[in-house]
């Protein structure tokens, strides 16, 4: 009986294991689609750059994460922009324990954790995002916002610029630059 149930065990894992090296993916989504001042309450405006997240999104191919409206990605996205950042967090969270080599899960459960202002949570998923899709310009913008939420304006600047540096025609990016200068001047952190 013992061995019975360790090979079903065993052909269970072996099956998740193949199944979440399918589920890869590099695209970071528009989940952090806020408003340019950077308002995270505000539904965000088609015209208007956001001051996070740079990708725009073309649509999921059918059967990868995100392309169901109900799974865990979407979910967390959907949270996001409704601002409920705890609810975001859960359900990016399940998200990358069902497929950790998912950036765009990685991506936002590291936003939602700084919207939660759990900074060393979300260093971690920003390494684990570089990690998979290394050092890309919408997620140094990423980084940057989340140095610019802690007040940290050198890491931030520095971060940004290097964002900036490998995309110079993102709106996103000079959005945050902005913002970062904006903060600066007037000696208050963004919130």
């Amino acid at each position: 009986m013992r061995v019975v149930q360790a090979c079903v065990l065993l052909a269970a894992v072996a099956g998740c294991l193949l199944l979440s090296g399918c589920e890869t993916s590099t695209k970071l989504g528009e989940m952090f689609a806020l408003t340019k001042s950077g308002d995270a309450g505000a539904q965000a405006d088609a015209t208007a750059p956001a001051t996070t997240g740079s990708i725009a999104v073309d649509g999921s191919a059918p059967g990868l994460l995100g392309s169901d409206p109900s799974d865990d990605l979407s979910l967390g996205k959907k949270q996001f922009r409704a601002a409920n950042f705890g609810l975001a967090e859960r359900h990016f969270r399940r998200a990358v324990e069902m497929h950790p080599l998912d950036a765009e899960s990685w991506v936002g459960l590291a936003a939602s954790y700084d919207r939660l202002r759990r900074f060393e949570l979300a260093d971690r998923a920003y390494a684990q995002a570089t990690t998979l899709v290394g050092r890309t310009p919408e997620l140094l913008n990423n980084q940057g916002y989340s140095y610019l939420l802690r007040g940290d304006y050198i890491r931030a600047r520095s971060t940004l610029r290097a964002a900036q540096a490998k995309d110079p025609d993102s709106p996103y990016i000079q959005n945050n630059l902005e913002l970062l200068e904006q903060s600066v001047r007037a000696r208050k952190g963004i919130q």
